[in-house]
């Protein structure tokens, strides 16, 4: 009976909505596309500050100017929510090159975030190249020591949704390095994660087990990663130089930036949407997650400027360190939890400030039905894929305590061109494409707002 009841209100289409909310959200679509404001701080945000690894001066100039924005825009509060970061630097550019006889091939490199350094010369060695951990196993400890392990398994371009593809192959890159030192290797180069052919070398966080040297370990273009394993195959013996300078320094100080619209009638409910303020070094993290974060901001400000009063709380929530440690996501559960705050919904932005699709909700089948209604008021938009699906990794934490969580959904095809690169720059970021996902975030809030969950 259960299943059929939610079946027939799937059928029915959005039965609690009313004519108004085609309007309202028409009126929201309207303000973000002609008068919108998150492309101008975009711009601010990656020329003017740049690139924001948790711990450096560039996050704590982002955290000051975030707050100074939201205050600005005259929201109900804003403040900041302590938080202790992890604190890794690049030092000096990467180099790298193989070598076969007398004949050095240089190949764009960059270290992985939480990696060592090699020894101040750098390191060079033989190299095995595997695609799985597995094939590494079997190689064993006698193929393996004193060598340096070439993780070379590309994303499935196969896969339409290259989010998938990611996780296909992204434990190279977080767990390589320990099960190359596991088995004696001297260092470990992964091949990027990306499906595009090019010189840029994406960087990202990686992990270091418990027990096992501390092996250096970086990212290849895979423009360089082709060319090695050609080389490989013709010349067995050659061997990969490399070198690079950085280190972890203590635990940092550092904030997420909070700011919100007071309910007026259920204020103590809390809905929450977000992206995280930090980046990775190497460009402006424009895309990851310049863009989620303007959005964020522009939803309290189109609600602000609409005349829009909710009923439940709205916060615009800046995280910080998503992407070496997510110690933002995790504070901010523990300041609700502790403070007792009850946060109805959380929507993140973090995939990029591309063409909206829809919105990944996790939540109990009631729940996911019941936001499932709006696809109808959504779909003229462009936001035809709604439905289960991931929330994102800050707000992640909140959904132990009952939060629904709603991931926004760009298209994904471009989105690992720019992820964790030196491209990733303002000027990849399409200003109308941003104000659609802005526009669209803030549509869901004002549904979920209006009718709860």
């Amino acid at each position: 009976m259960k299943t059929l009841i939610l079946l027939l209100t799937l059928i029915a289409g959005p039965l609690s909505a009313q004519p108004s909310d085609s309007l309202r959200i028409r009126s929201i679509y309207d303000e973000a596309l002609a008068r919108g404001q998150a492309y101008e701080w975009l711009r601010y945000l990656s020329k003017q500050i740049g690139p924001r690894l948790s711990g450096s001066a560039g996050a704590q100039k982002a955290v000051d100017w975030t707050k100074q924005l939201m205050e600005q825009q005259g929201f109900d509060r804003v403040f900041l929510q302590e938080v202790m970061v992890p604190h890794w630097v690049r030092g000096a550019k990467e180099e790298a090159y193989f070598r076969i006889g007398k004949q050095k091939t240089a190949v764009p490199i960059a270290a992985l975030g939480g990696s060592v350094a090699t020894a101040p010369k750098g390191v060079e060695a033989p190299v095995v190249e595997v695609k799985t951990f597995q094939e590494l196993r079997e190689l064993g400890a006698e193929k393996v020591k004193g060598k340096i392990v070439f993780f070379n398994r590309p994303m499935d371009p196969t896969r339409l949704n290259t989010f998938e593809a990611y996780g296909g192959a992204v434990e190279q890159r977080a767990n390589g390095a320990t099960e190359a030192a596991r088995l004696g290797a001297v260092g470990a180069i992964v091949r990027s994660m990306t499906t595009a052919q090019d010189d840029n070398p994406h960087t990202g966080a990686m992990r270091y087990g418990t027990g096992v040297p501390l092996i250096p370990t970086a990212a290849i273009s895979t423009n360089g990663a082709d060319l090695l394993s050609k080389s490989l195959k013709e010349n067995p013996n050659l061997t990969f130089f490399f070198r690079q300078d950085c280190e972890s320094l203590p635990d940092a100080r550092s904030y997420n930036v909070v700011g919100e619209i007071r309910g007026s009638e259920k204020p103590e409910e809390i809905i929450v949407v977000g992206g995280h303020l930090d980046s990775w070094d190497l460009g402006e993290g424009a895309h990851d997650d310049g863009a989620g974060c303007m959005q964020a901001v522009e939803v309290l400000r189109i609600m602000k400027t609409l005349g829009i009063r909710p009923k439940r709380t709205i916060r615009a929530v800046m995280f910080m360190n998503e992407e070496n440690g997510l110690r933002g996501g995790i504070g901010y559960a523990d300041y609700a939890r502790k403070n007792n705050e009850k946060h109805l919904a959380a929507v993140e932005s973090d995939n990029g400030g591309f063409t909206p699709r829809g919105f990944g909700i996790v939540g109990t089948p009631e729940q996911r039905a019941k936001a499932m209604r709006w696809k109808e008021l959504l779909a003229p938009y462009g936001l035809h894929d709604i439905g289960p699906g991931g929330g994102g990794a800050d707000i992640g934490p909140l959904a132990q305590s009952g939060t629904v969580l709603f991931g926004f959904k760009p298209d994904s095809q471009r989105y690992f061109d720019y992820h964790h690169t030196g491209i990733d720059r303002f000027e990849a970021v399409n200003p109308r494409e941003l104000a659609l996902g802005a526009a669209s975030m803030a549509a869901l809030v004002y549904l979920i707002d209006t009718y709860g969950l």
